[in-house]
């Protein structure tokens, strides 16, 4: 079967093109521009065309053997060029979530999914770190680069498929799994959610299809990962893996111990500078308390906190939730908001009027994401702070850019 992925170097789709070129399916698709998976796209040999996705590829793909399934990311317009003309032609056109559902059919794999608003990722990769430590043969998707194994592997041998199951777009109703870990369930995603009630409700549905629920676990003693929430997700993980292993709890915890961590999900860039994906109060509250953990381990001078916040709509709805979710921080530099699948009835939010919202607004800058921003942040490292940008956008390329050569 061939398949074309529109938006394939993103950590949403990138990985499953992956995951199905090991499962035995023709893959190549297009993008704007290379993403965070493109090196590993490159690396097997996945034909990838950037630039306008004006359906030049993709006709140039159908002339040479024709296109079975086109799988799209949620971002994608509704009369994006290459959507328009697959649908024209009759092509199968869905999103992710059913062409994972067919694979899972087709391969006889028991779905070990994560969930929840926060920690998936987190999860996700320590469950897939620890099965791959204790040679259990093991195919996941996982929605980020991980540093230490492709973001996506389909292995015959495996009986258990690991996956990322994000409640956007309510892309996790289309599985039924054989083990649900469930992290935090906060609100999220009101372009999807209109109410609290909704989300709540799709992630009650989502336990209800599932064979077997874990959640709510108590953090284990033993598990010294730094961060409490990291801790949490470590322990969900962990109560997954003797359900399925059989394994004695010391067994599990020692590789679990020793978890590299993620990309994007407080990853060290550089000495005294760490990146992190946190787009949401409770994710931000997180991240903090585990860089002031941090901060207290090595005796950082000071923390700093850049943060970007994420998509416009979002704010308005949660913007009061920032009131406790940068106490600890010394300096707060807040970047204007990264806007993405936005509401144009809503005015945009400024950095300044977030300050009346934070319990702390004293230590926050209006900031911008420039080399006067670089120099400061140079120069905080030299003084032995720990610096932490905050980001679910491109201000992550910017900050990546400051410790090159």
């Amino acid at each position: 079967m061939k398949v074309y992925f529109s938006g394939i170097s993103g950590t949403g789709i990138g990985p499953l093109a992956e995951f199905a070129q090991d499962a035995g399916f023709e893959v190549f698709g297009s993008d704007l521009q290379r993403g965070a998976i493109s090196p590993e796209l490159e690396s097997r040999n996945i034909e990838v065309s950037y630039g306008p996705q004006d359906g030049s590829f993709f006709q140039k793909k159908l002339n040479e053997g024709g296109i079975d399934w086109f799988v799209y990311t949620s971002a994608l317009p509704k009369d994006h060029a290459e959507l328009t003309l697959a649908q024209n032609l009759g092509i199968k056109c869905t999103k992710r979530d059913e062409f994972i559902a067919e694979i899972i059919r087709q391969k006889n794999l028991k779905m070990l999914a994560v969930a929840g608003t926060h920690g998936k990722t987190t999860t996700t990769s320590i469950l897939i770190w620890t099965m791959l430590q204790l040679n259990i043969p093991v195919s996941y998707l996982v929605g980020s680069t991980l540093g230490w194994a492709k973001s996506g592997i389909f292995d015959e041998k495996s009986e258990y498929f690991v996956y990322e199951a994000d409640e956007y777009d309510k892309n996790f109703l289309a599985y039924h799994p054989y083990i649900s870990a469930i992290t935090t369930v906060d609100y999220d995603h009101p372009d999807i959610y209109p109410t609290r009630e909704d989300y709540n409700a799709a992630f009650e549905k989502f336990e209800n299809q599932s064979e077997n629920v874990v959640k709510n676990t108590t953090v284990d003693s033993r598990i010294t990962l730094v961060g409490e929430l990291r801790r949490q997700d470590a322990s969900v993980a962990l109560e997954v893996l003797k359900q399925i292993t059989g394994l004695g709890d010391d067994i599990i915890i020692h590789e679990i111990n020793r978890f590299p961590g993620v990309g994007r999900r407080f990853e060290k860039i550089a000495d005294c500078a760490y990146s992190d994906y946190g787009h949401h109060p409770e994710e931000i509250k997180a991240t903090v308390k585990m860089a002031l953990e941090l901060k207290e381990r090595e005796n950082y001078e000071g923390l700093a906190v850049i943060y970007q916040p994420h998509q416009n709509t979002r704010q308005h709805k949660i913007k009061e939730l920032y009131k406790d979710a940068f106490i600890g921080v010394d300096k707060l530099f807040w970047l204007p908001t990264y806007l993405t699948r936005e509401d144009p009835n809503l005015p945009i939010i400024s950095p300044r009027e977030f300050f009346g919202y934070i319990d702390n607004p004293t230590v926050a800058v209006e900031a911008e994401a420039n080399d006067t921003l670089a120099a400061t942040v140079r120069e905080l490292i030299e003084k032995k702070w720990l610096v932490v940008l905050i980001t679910a956008g491109p201000a992550d390329t910017w900050f990546r850019n400051i410790f090159k050569n």
